[in-house]
């Protein structure tokens, strides 16, 4: 338990090329703690972390290009990954072996997350349509149309209530997911999404653009809450806290900063990466950062509890 924000471990050439994602799980059957990095170097790899530090535990092949995405079900148990090779791979995080591997038709997966119940996967397309995927059956169950172009992230509101696409012409839409309804579109941002995030108790959506500004919207009215400026450039990723109360984002300036959510200030900013950062994520319960990017390093932050 720390009292400030600090740098707390490095793994250095953790993959062979950039580090576009990652993904910080708990097992609910152990307690364990699971990192899972995707590459472009196309290997997916498995990380625990204990006494502080990274140990690989598996590297997993099977995509036969660059590994753009991966998510962690909520049990802890299953890891999914989608590559440049339009496949969905699942994958048991305690053999380390493939379960499923998915066509999701030609260059038709990008960002993948988990539903709420972990029965689900969506990803976005390059048509504007949201495709979900059924965890057991390992179909194509339905998809959800945003009738607009290349959607590069999404996010499952935690109530299990609305799914969020962000689009590559900085349009986000908000789906009613028991109706297949799109609810709201928000035309916020003119650049492309990289990342949106629900707050825990699913009344806010923070999305992070190109055009260098995380915005913050009001869930049930659709309304713009905050505009955030900090990032010299791009903003690649937002995760926001389990306890509600900060988000965390990534940008192509190298910079890793903590926002405090209420106060929507930036109270700490990390500069350790030496090229832009992709991926961060907060750990179960927030005690932590994880941030990844094309230094190919993977590091982890201490955070005041």
């Amino acid at each position: 338990m720390s009292t400030q924000y600090s740098i707390l471990f490095k793994q250095e050439h953790a993959h062979d090329d950039a580090i576009w994602t990652a993904a910080w799980g708990k097992s609910e059957a152990d307690g364990t703690e699971t990192i899972v990095t995707g590459s472009l170097d196309d290997m997916v790899k498995v990380w625990k972390w204990s006494d502080e530090k990274l140990e690989l535990q598996w590297t997993l092949e099977g995509h036969q290009l660059g590994v753009v995405s991966v998510d962690i079900s909520h049990n802890g148990a299953i890891a999914a990954s989608s590559s440049l090779d339009a496949h969905i791979r699942l994958w048991d995080l305690e053999s380390g072996k493939q379960i499923k591997s998915m066509d999701a038709g030609p260059v038709d997966a990008w960002s993948v997350a988990f539903s709420p119940d972990s029965k689900h996967i969506a990803t976005g397309s390059h048509h504007g349509k949201v495709n979900i995927f059924g965890v057991e059956s390992g179909k194509k169950e339905y998809s959800l149309d945003t009738r607009g172009k290349f959607i590069l992230s999404i996010a499952y509101s935690p109530d299990g209530k609305y799914l969020a696409s962000g689009a590559i012409d900085g349009i986000i839409n908000i789906f009613d997911i028991a109706t297949g309804k799109l609810l709201h579109t928000l035309e916020g941002h003119a650049m492309p999404i990289r990342s949106l995030t629900f707050s825990p108790d699913s009344q806010l959506l923070v999305t992070a653009s190109d055009d260098g500004y995380i915005k913050i919207y009001d869930v049930q009215h659709a309304n713009l809450a905050g505009t955030l400026s900090g990032h010299g450039s791009w903003v690649l990723n937002v995760s926001f806290s389990p306890d509600n109360t900060h988000f965390v984002s990534s940008s192509s300036d190298k910079s890793v900063k903590v926002w405090d959510a209420s106060s929507r200030a930036c109270i700490n900013t990390f500069f350790d990466h030496q090229d832009q950062v992709w991926s961060v994520k907060y750990n179960s319960n927030g005690s932590k950062i994880i941030s990844a990017g094309d230094d190919r390093a993977i590091h982890i932050y201490d955070c005041p509890m």
